[in-house]
């Protein structure tokens, strides 16, 4: 029979993949190494068994402990991994900023998962690492991984990735992209290639509002910025970031990285979170520069399922007014505009009376309503308007709908684009959006100013 002992067996040995589409026109070849096929779905399955290993062997994990670590998500899963393997519990502090699909992933694992607010600074009570470590003193038979300055952390990856990587492109790299976040990745793999060829390039990819580049290029740390890729960039520079190892650290902005991240699924197939997209831009201006000899390596650091209700959302990225003018459509306008409790599409019937229209007006404090019938626009009605005519004559007020409607609100397609609506709500008050022949929607001049780039 062929099989592995356990899901642990898996971890490390991914492939590279080479980019057709998204590296068209370069003359150097780029390869994913597609870590988000381990079995936690993450790079961070690696120093997950490596941390927990060491600990086993140096006495500092003892039978029926508890593993008590502060994760963005990923490395919690690869320790979550071990610990159901060898039968460890697992308590893990995370901020809100992480995916509500990384915290359920945690527990179904059967982890305990306690969230802090992200914006609590580095060394105070509330801080994700230092609530950790609360909880770990607390707890007793406990183990602290501490993911940024335990050195089984980069020597997971001098171990296995460097080499599989000099492996699997026959000593042929040129240049190797990662994330900096805990350090382990990019530290580990660069001292291995570096060891086998020191003219490799390392290269850190780091959001904006990261600390990394200034200290790269001064010695010195800012204050960090926020920014909502996740799992990389720090606000302090950990022990196992080791500087000596990386020649350059690219910045790349939070629209870049989700924009590349959710192109590399639609043009290569492979599905991955915004930190992925912030390796691939960077892994793609490096490669912009270089001739055919040039093989630049990318971590793909984990999968995209863990990001479903993030930058894979065109709502999220609507809210965060990070979705690119050209991708917003009348459909998702209207669909993700605040609605409270008043229902999507407001509308009155044409044989209600016009004092029910007013009272409906009224009560969900709009001035205007579509009349609709079996689903089609027959007219629309103005609260000023029909104001103005019961002030004259009251017993309008029982008079039905249709003798007082004016001409109906046009009607666009679901999939018309953001230009579209502007240029047709400069003619018009409001526009009804229409999905295979119903009504699903509407959208007013109002609703505009959340969409981005709106009149630009």
């Amino acid at each position: 029979m062929n099989y592995y002992e356990n899901v642990l067996n898996l971890i490390g040995r991914t492939p590279l993949v080479r980019l057709n589409r998204m590296a068209g026109g370069l003359k150097a070849t780029v390869l994913a190494k597609m870590e988000s096929l381990n079995p936690g779905y993450s790079v961070k399955d690696r120093i997950g068994i490596s941390m927990v290993e060491a600990a086993e062997r140096e006495g500092t994990l003892k039978p029926g402990g508890t593993i008590v670590e502060a994760t963005s998500g990923n490395t919690g899963i690869g320790l979550a991994l071990a610990a159901a393997v060898k039968g460890y519990r697992c308590i893990f502090v995370m901020t809100e900023k992480a995916s509500v699909e990384k915290v359920r992933y945690l527990k179904a694992l059967g982890a305990d998962v306690v969230v802090v607010p992200a914006t609590a600074k580095p060394g105070t009570p509330d801080h994700y690492v230092e609530t950790a470590r609360r909880i770990a003193r607390e707890t007793p038979n406990s183990f602290y991984p501490d993911q940024y300055s335990n050195p089984n952390n980069p020597e997971a990856h001098y171990r296995t990735t460097g080499p599989e990587l000099w492996d699997q492109t026959e000593g042929r790299i040129t240049h190797f992209v990662a994330g900096l976040g805990t350090g382990g990745t990019i530290s580990g793999t660069g001292r291995f290639l570096k060891e086998k060829n020191p003219d490799i390039r390392v290269v850190g990819a780091d959001p904006y509002g990261s600390v990394f580049k200034t200290y790269k290029e001064t010695g010195r740390t800012h204050e960090a910025t926020p920014y909502l890729v996740e799992g990389i960039g720090q606000e302090v520079v950990p022990a196992n970031v080791h500087m000596r190892y990386v020649d350059e650290i690219v910045n790349v902005t939070d629209r870049e990285s989700f924009e590349m991240s959710r192109q590399l699924g639609r043009k290569e197939g492979i599905f991955c979170g915004g930190s992925t997209g912030t390796n691939l831009a960077a892994a793609l201006k490096v490669a912009r520069g270089l001739d055919e000899s040039g093989v630049v390596v990318f971590i793909v650091c984990d999968t995209g399922e863990h990001y479903l209700t993030k930058h894979h959302s065109d709502e999220w990225l609507k809210e965060k007014r990070l979705l690119e003018p050209q991708k917003m459509t009348a459909g998702l306008i209207s669909s993700t505009k605040p609605a409270g409790e008043r229902p999507r599409v407001l509308s009155v019937a044409p044989t209600a009376s016009v004092a029910e229209a007013l009272a409906q007006m009224d009560k969900h404090g709009v001035t205007q309503m579509p009349v609709i019938e079996e689903g089609k626009s027959v007219g629309s009605v103005r609260e000023n308007r029909l104001l103005a005519k019961v002030l004259g004559d009251r017993d309008l007020l029982d008079a039905a709908v249709s003798q007082l409607m004016e001409q109906g609100f046009p009607v666009i397609d679901v999939d018309a684009s953001s230009a579209e609506v502007t240029r047709q709500l400069r003619r018009h008050p409001a526009l009804l959006v229409e999905e295979f022949g119903r009504i699903t929607g509407i959208i007013t001049r109002h609703d505009m100013l959340d969409v981005p780039n709106y009149g630009r």
